[in-house]
Parts: structure tokens; C-alpha cells; sequence
């Protein structure tokens, strides 16, 4: 099937009725650009001036659609009207189709049409120099840069601006991308982390409440009930001293009450004791030394969460918990007895293994849980190597 020429812009049809009603208008009062008495005028007459102004408005329509074909048929057009007395628009036409080509076709039409029209403004002015020994020879070069290496030169401008805008639009919008995908993983990262600083210490808390509220209620025993209030107590108190920190870092107000400290090491042996008051049998083994605050808060809560899923899961019996410094990590280890029940003692989302994979996922170490025979028999071990070193940057635990 053949394939027509493009559909002209509305802009162009524009230009090409300008242009031709322009030389028309020249053409009809008799002003022509040359007299009928020069030698190079083969074609004298009004009549002849016509063709190269009709090809040329022509021309005028593919200037942005097909703008290399427009040129290549407009310059024949414009060898014609030299050889007339020649019309002035037919010129200004010319010109704009040199232009356009260089703005709107390829981009190795675009350069390459600026040096050969500088080489034949050059060749215009030396060439006719060298033949007639004459200073007004040079009138043709400047005629023939006006006509062919100005308006391509102006193009090539015009062109390499728009290219700059179009490349700094571009990298504005790939800069605007990356600020907001950046934004979008701040975001995500910092609400998997409150999401795990919120889910470690309130598990624990509120299971000690839920496990001693219901043994209030199912034994009728006044000592027993006073027991169980006062570690439902004790865990209320210091739940809320933990939604208190994490509220005081959301809202970062920086008022009047200072959020408590983040936990660290030396926090251990009060969880401990938190976890014995709760009913666990807890022993405690933890080697003193400093280690990075990213690693310390983590060491904290994996024992925390552990001591939580001991209480809500584990059957009776003792509970190792150590922490040990090895090979240049901290070791953390939570051993307790397998429990093989059909349901917990109290309530769980299901995430604090998820949570403790994580945070040690965060410092680039390794972690395991899950159940192990022993010689006391079936345990649940919970093992975590956190390297002792800065954390991923821009990543906290």
C-alpha cells in the first residue's frame, strides 16, 4: 500500500497561505528582488515567478511533518527563482524550510546541514573572490550564509536549548521519583519499626495482665487474687511507661516530659525479674560490656519477646536466658520447655518471631527459633547472633 504524506499542522497551513498569499501580493503590484536585464535572469517575466512560490508554499506544509522532504523539494525551488527576477517571499520561505529542517528533523540532519551550509557560505564568498578579483564577490558568500547558514545555525540553537530543557525536565522529574520512593521506603521503614516497638512491649505486658487476670477469675482464692493484681499491676505501670516513650517519639514535641531512655543491656535483669514475678523460673547468665545502642535495644527485646512467648506458650519449667559475647557478636539465646498446647494462655498477633527476624535481619546477623531435643527433653530455643558493629546506615532496629 502506498503511503501518503503526513497531515500538515494547522501552524504550517498557516505559514504556507501567508507565504503564498504574500508573494502573490508582491507578484500582482510587479516588485520582483532582481531586474529583467541581468545576465543570470534566463527567465524573464512576471509569469515564471510563479512556480517556485507555489512549490515553495507547497514545501510549507511538510515543514514540521516531513521537514527533510520539504527541504529537498524547496531547494530546487529556490535554484528556479534564482534564474527569474526572483520574489522575496519565495526567499523568506526558503529560509524558514532551512530552519525547520534543522529544528525538527533528525538529529544527524541537524548537525549535519549547519556545516554544509557553512561550507557552501565559505565556497560563496572565496570562490567568486578568486574568479573576478573583485571585493563585491563577496556580497554572494553573505547572501547565500543569510539565505542557508543563518536560519540553520538559528535552528541548531533553538534546538540544543529545547534539548537542555527537555533533559533538566527530565532529570527534575527522575530526582522528584527518587524523593518520593525514597519518602515511600522512609515511611515503610519506619512504621515496621514502630510496628515492632509497639508489638514488644506491649505483648508482654498485656499477656502478663491477660494470663493473671484470668487466674483471678477462674480461682476463687483471696490470696491468689491479690497476687494477680498486684502483677497486674505492676505490668500496667510499666506498659504504659513504654507507650509513653513510644508516644513521646511520635509526636516529638520535645515538651515538658522527657520520653523515657530506649532499654538497653542493664535492662535485662529487671525483665528477668519481671518475668519471675509472672510466674516464669528464669535464669539469667549475661556477660557486662559495652556494645553499640542499635544492638543493645535489639538484644532487649528479642528477650523480651522471648520471655512473652514463654509465658503465653511454653510448658513448665525452667528458662535459660544468656547473653554472650562472641567472635566479635552478641549472643542471645532463650531456652525453655517445649509447650505442646492446643491453644496460648493468652491472645497474639503472630508476629514476634516476624519482629525479632527482623531486627537482627537489620544489624546483618542470624537468627533461629524453633524446638530442639536436650537432655532435660523437648526445649524451644530462640538463638540470635547480632554482629557488634553499626547498623545498616539508614536502618534502625
Amino acid at each position: 500500500m502506498a503511503v501518503g504524506l503526513p497531515r500538515p499542522r494547522r501552524f504550517d497551513v498557516h505559514v504556507a497561505l501567508g507565504g503564498l498569499l504574500g508573494g502573490l501580493l508582491l507578484w500582482g503590484v510587479g516588485l520582483a528582488t532582481r531586474p529583467h536585464t541581468e545576465v543570470y535572469v534566463l527567465l524573464p517575466g512576471r509569469w515564471p515567478l510563479l512556480l517556485p512560490l507555489v512549490i515553495m508554499a507547497g514545501c510549507e506544509l511538510l515543514r514540521r511533518t516531513a521537514p527533510r522532504t520539504a527541504l529537498l523539494i524547496g531547494t530546487p525551488a529556490i535554484f528556479l527563482d534564482l534564474v527569474t527576477q526572483g520574489n522575496l517571499v519565495t526567499i523568506l520561505m526558503y529560509t524558514d524550510l532551512m530552519y525547520a529542517a534543522v529544528l525538527y528533523g533528525p538529529p544527524a540532519s541537524a548537525h549535519r546541514i549547519p556545516r554544509i551550509t557553512g561550507l557552501l557560505t565559505v565556497a560563496g564568498a572565496v570562490v567568486p573572490l578568486a574568479l573576478w578579483r573583485e571585493p563585491e564577490a563577496l556580497l554572494i558568500g553573505v547572501a547565500t550564509g543569510l539565505v542557508t547558514f543563518g536560519p540553520a545555525s538559528t535552528g541548531l540553537i533553538v534546538r540544543n536549548h529545547r534539548e537542555a530543557a527537555e533533559a533538566a525536565r527530565l532529570r527534575a522529574e527522575q530526582t522528584a521519583l527518587l524523593a518520593e520512593m525514597d519518602r515511600t521506603q522512609a515511611v515503610t521503614a519506619e512504621r515496621a519499626r514502630m510496628a515492632r516497638e509497639l508489638h514488644d512491649m506491649v505483648a508482654n505486658h498485656l499477656s502478663a495482665i491477660a494470663i493473671h487476670s484470668t487466674a483471678a477469675l477462674s480461682l476463687d482464692d483471696p490470696r491468689t487474687s491479690q497476687d494477680a493484681l498486684v502483677v497486674i499491676r505492676e505490668n500496667s505501670v510499666a506498659g504504659l511507661a513504654e507507650m509513653r516513650r513510644l508516644i513521646g517519639i511520635l509526636r516529638d514535641s520535645g515538651g515538658d516530659v522527657e520520653p523515657a531512655a530506649a532499654p538497653t543491656l542493664d535492662g535485662i535483669g529487671p525483665l528477668v525479674e519481671n518475668a519471675r514475678a509472672n510466674g516464669l523460673d528464669v535464669t539469667l547468665d549475661a556477660e557486662q560490656g559495652e556494645v553499640p545502642a542499635p544492638v543493645e535495644l535489639a538484644a532487649y527485646r528479642i528477650t523480651q519477646e522471648s520471655l512473652t512467648n514463654v509465658l503465653k506458650h511454653a510448658s513448665p519449667g525452667r528458662v535459660t536466658v544468656s547473653l554472650a559475647r562472641r567472635d566479635g557478636s552478641l549472643v542471645v539465646k532463650v531456652i525453655s520447655p517445649y509447650g505442646d498446647r492446643d491453644a496460648p494462655r493468652a491472645p497474639g498477633s503472630g508476629a514476634g518471631l516476624v519482629g525479632m527476624r527482623e531486627r537482627v535481619a537489620l544489624l546483618g546477623g542470624t537468627f533461629t527459633a524453633g524446638p530442639e531435643d536436650s537432655p532435660e527433653g523437648k526445649v524451644w530455643a530462640v538463638r540470635a547472633i547480632l554482629p557488634v558493629n553499626d547498623p545498616v546506615e539508614g536502618e534502625t532496629p
